[in-house]
């Protein structure tokens, strides 16, 4: 009866020891075919997520500037187009 003991544990053993190997194999796995795809992809021509984000930003950032330069232009141009007026008026 001992001896069965033993046995069960020994094989419990060996099966939880072959499962930490898999999954140590598994994640390396992982980890190497991660750093291929970063390797394969950093030879293209993405752009970060990060990078992106600022470069959005700053279209928006220049986009809201222009449009508040494009206003100040047009109220410009009025209030020149109404002093030629005044001038042609008087």
């Amino acid at each position: 009866m001992q001896s069965e003991n033993h046995l069960f544990g020994d094989v419990a053993k060996l099966l939880n020891g072959a499962a930490g190997t898999l999954a140590g194999v598994g994640r390396e796995a992982e980890a190497s075919a991660r750093a291929r795809a970063r390797e394969w992809i950093g030879g293209l021509d993405f752009v970060a997520r990060d990078e992106f984000e600022v470069v959005k930003a700053i279209a928006i950032a220049a986009r809201d500037e222009a449009d508040a330069l494009r206003a100040r232009v047009d109220a410009l141009e009025a209030a020149l187009a109404a002093r030629a007026a005044d001038a042609n008026a008087g």
